[in-house]
Parts: C-alpha cells; sequence; structure tokens
C-alpha cells in the first residue's frame, strides 16, 4: 500500500472540498443571516489542513492500486463528515449532532436532528442542501472530471466508489470524460428541476434549494413540513418527475440525451421491474387507505411511495397517523431502493431483479432437474457468479442490518422506532417510523453514533466499508 501516494490524493480531495464553503458565504452575504463566519472559518481549517498534505506530497507520483483506492474512499467520507460537521458545530449544535446532521447530508439519507429549520440562518440551509448535492453523485468522481491531476489512478478511486454495476462500465472509454459525462447529467437535471421549480411557485431559494436535494435524493428541505409547506399539486409533480428521474439509472439517461436512444428506458429490464414495484406498492396503499379509518388521499399515498422507493424521503403530511400496514409498506419499498447505476440507496432494484429471477430457476429446476436453464435478466444472460455474489451482498446486509439493530435496540430505543431508524439509515431514505417520523433530535447519542455509522455503511455499499474492518485487508 502506498501511503504517500494516498495522502497525496487525499489532500487533494479535502482541498477540493474546501471550496463547497464558497458558496454558502455568497449565501450569507446576500441574505446577511450573521452567519458568515461559521463558513470563513470552516473554509480556512479545512482549506489549510488539504493545502498542507497537498504541498508536503507535491513531488509523489506514484500509481494507486484498487487497495488504495478502498482506503481513500472510506476515508475521504468519514473525513468529509467531520470537515462538513464544523458549520454544525460553530453554529450551537452538540459534536454528536454535527456529526450527525453532515453525515447524513453527504450520504444523502436526509434524517436530521433539527426539530425548527426556520430557525436557520439561510447560509445553513444552503448549506444543508449543497452536502447533500454534492454527496450524490459524489465528490470523488466530480474530482476525476475536473482534476486532470486524479486522472492517475482515478480508475480504481471510480470504481470503488460508484455503486452497483456503474462501478465496472464505462460510458465512454476514459475514466474522467465518464465522470464527466455523469455530472453533465447530474448539473443538466438539476438546472431543470430548479426551473420547474420555480414556474411551479417556489421562491428562486426554495427553488435551487430543493432542486439540489431532488436530484441527489436526498430530502433534505428548508422547511418543516418538507414538501407539504407549498401545498401545491405542480410543485409535487415536479418533485415526484425528478424524484424519479434521479432514481433511473444514468447509464439510461446517457443513452437517451447523448446517444439519442430514449427507447432504452422503455426495454430496459430493471427500470421495468423498478416501475412495477412502484405500481404494486401504489396499488397496495391506496387499498390499505381506503380498508382504514382516516386513512391519507390518493394524492399521499402516490407521493409518498415514490419518495420511499426511491430512497429521498421527502413528504407531504404527517405520516405518524397513519395506518401503520401502509408505513411499513412504504418502508419495505425502501429497502428495494433505486435502480443501479442512479443516485438512490437500498439495496437496488437490479440486485432484487437478479434475486427473484434465480429463486425462480431454482424452483423450476426441483420441477424439472433435466432441464438446462440459464438466468436471464431481459435478452442478457446472467452467470452464476455474477448471481452468487448478489446474495453474499443481501446475505451481509441483512446480516448487517440485524447487528446494527440489536445496538440501536440496546441504546434504549423501542423496537418500531430502532427497526425503522436502522433501515432508514442503512437505506439512506431519512424518516422513520415512532419517535425518528419527523427527526431524530429526541434519540439518545448512542443511538446517533451508531445510525451514522449505518449511513456510511449504506452509502458505500457494505463491502466497501467492511473490507478494510478486515485484518486481511491490511497484510501485505
Amino acid at each position: 500500500m502506498n501511503f504517500k501516494s494516498i495522502l497525496k490524493l487525499f489532500s487533494t480531495l479535502v482541498l477540493f472540498f474546501s471550496i463547497s464553503y464558497i458558496f454558502p458565504i455568497v449565501v450569507s452575504v446576500i441574505f446577511d443571516d450573521g452567519a458568515l463566519n461559521l463558513f470563513l472559518y470552516a473554509l480556512i481549517c479545512v482549506g489549510l489542513v488539504g493545502a498542507l498534505g497537498v504541498y508536503i506530497t507535491r513531488n509523489i507520483n506514484n500509481e494507486l492500486s484498487q487497495k488504495d483506492g478502498f482506503v481513500i474512499i472510506v476515508m475521504f467520507w468519514i473525513v468529509l463528515c467531520f470537515a462538513g460537521s464544523i458549520p454544525f458545530y460553530l453554529s450551537g449544535m452538540t459534536p454528536i449532532d454535527s456529526v450527525f446532521e453532515s453525515m447524513s447530508g453527504i450520504t444523502t439519507t436526509g434524517a436530521t436532528v433539527i426539530s425548527n429549520l426556520s430557525e436557520l440562518p439561510e447560509s445553513l440551509l444552503f448549506y444543508r442542501q449543497l452536502l447533500q448535492w454534492m454527496g450524490g453523485m459524489g465528490l470523488i468522481v466530480l474530482a476525476i472530471a475536473v482534476m486532470p491531476l486524479l486522472g492517475i489512478g482515478g480508475g480504481q478511486i471510480y470504481k470503488t466508489e460508484i455503486p452497483g454495476a456503474m462501478g465496472e462500465q464505462r460510458l465512454t472509454p476514459r475514466i474522467k470524460e465518464t465522470a464527466q459525462v455523469l455530472w453533465l447529467i447530474y448539473l443538466g437535471l438539476t438546472v431543470v428541476c430548479c426551473i420547474f421549480y420555480y414556474i411551479g411557485g417556489m421562491s428562486a431559494f426554495d427553488a435551487i434549494s430543493h432542486a439540489m436535494s431532488t436530484v441527489a435524493i436526498g430530502g433534505f428541505s428548508t422547511h418543516n413540513e418538507s414538501i407539504g409547506y407549498f401545498n401545491s399539486v405542480s410543485i409535487e409533480l415536479v418533485c415526484m418527475i425528478f424524484m424519479l428521474l434521479s432514481a433511473f439509472s444514468f447509464t439510461l439517461h446517457y443513452f437517451a440525451i447523448f446517444k439519442k436512444k430514449p427507447l432504452k428506458y422503455f426495454y430496459d429490464p430493471e427500470l421495468r421491474f423498478f416501475i412495477s414495484i412502484l405500481v404494486i406498492i401504489v396499488v397496495l396503499g391506496i387499498t390499505i387507505s381506503n380498508i382504514s379509518v382516516n386513512g391519507p388521499s390518493v394524492r399521499e399515498v402516490a407521493f409518498h411511495s415514490i419518495s420511499m422507493l426511491t430512497t429521498t424521503g421527502f413528504s407531504i403530511s404527517n405520516t405518524s397517523d397513519w395506518p401503520f400496514s401502509l408505513s411499513f409498506l412504504l418502508l419495505i419499498g425502501a429497502f428495494i431502493g433505486a435502480c443501479a447505476g442512479s443516485v438512490g440507496g437500498g439495496v437496488k432494484s437490479w440486485r432484487v431483479l437478479i434475486m427473484v429471477n434465480h429463486a425462480y430457476k431454482n424452483i423450476m429446476k426441483i420441477i424439472h432437474p433435466s432441464a438446462v436453464m440459464t438466468l436471464k435478466i431481459g435478452t442478457k444472460s446472467v452467470n452464476d457468479e455474477v448471481a452468487t455474489s448478489v446474495w453474499g451482498f443481501f446475505s451481509i446486509y441483512v446480516i448487517s442490518f440485524i447487528v446494527l439493530l440489536l445496538f440501536v435496540l440496546i441504546s434504549g430505543l423501542d423496537f418500531e422506532s430502532a427497526f425503522s431508524a436502522v433501515g432508514a439509515c442503512l437505506n439512506n431514505l431519512g424518516p422513520g417510523l415512532g419517535i425518528v417520523s419527523e427527526n431524530y433530535s429526541s434519540i439518545n447519542s448512542s443511538a446517533k453514533g451508531i445510525l451514522a455509522f449505518a449511513m456510511l455503511l449504506g452509502r458505500l455499499e457494505i463491502f466497501t466499508l467492511l473490507v478494510i474492518l478486515t485484518p486481511m485487508f491490511w497484510s501485505k
């Protein structure tokens, strides 16, 4: 392992992140909200650390291995969490609350410990949204896209950072060009979403802020009532459309936009499966609502179904009064999650699709022992090695969930709140059930620390983080 090369790239990434403080500084100046010093101090502290590291390692140009890539990714997200927490801490939040809020932002989870957003200065509200937007596509992918310095060894970093199927998939021959394409699509969706929000009736500040968290599938809002604050059908429609678009694989967006092949959307088996699951959840949700006393409206069910399945976490009404069966159904939808190659969380639809088809294949094999069967997703065959890998991921996912749930229960939370909190954080969803249905301010510090770890575990898709925690990884 080349620690000097790791330090060089790591320092460059930290310096790159420090630039992000400029944007809330501008917002603070515009609104004169009194929070300017928060971001100036953070900019100076983080920028100096990054600049010092870059200076010390300026003459080092060694290649990075995939093992180095794992270390950089994990350590960067951890350090990024603490760096991102500085403005929150300086604003008066406790250290654990600051770290929790920062981790929730950069992992696009959307769980918050802030109970009254209206009391925050505009720059801090914007900063929360910015954290989610940067964390959505991945700061490291952005760095690879715009900094030629990161072209050396960038492939290993890219494959480690991009979750699911996209990690091994290049849209263009060069990693840097692929990263640029991804961020161009990401930025384009954000701009278009912002325009439609503004047309729908949001202020410029709210439109920009919510566009960033919508496209990032983050779920942070500038209002306590989330999207429900606006009480607008048009805004809700815009939100639902862009939540879905961001939950689709960015590979499909690439083919539709750059290759002019929009029919890819209709022929993609994973997308068809994702939409099918969404329709099933909406239909079941409406059915439960109709047979329940004081059940939510079709509008509420449709919005929250999309919000939960895409792991965004926006809301338009208080779900604490909903039938428990309906809330639990939507939470289960979040476990499935968005499509692979998107910015969403969860197990990912393509993994679930493979497991369903593999299970069906095994059932048919029992019925017809002599038959020769091939696992196919659409028109493509999937070998047994891939299916085994998917089942392995799911097994580790379940084990991780159970262990985290046990620790959260030990910390003192009731089962309903603990189960939903772990599920919401591990799937990068945000809102849960019980005492965490609105925010996480009432839970104890131990639970917050465990859930912050769950967010990171979910963001790095479990294996990336667990790999570096094994002793064999550090052996030569």
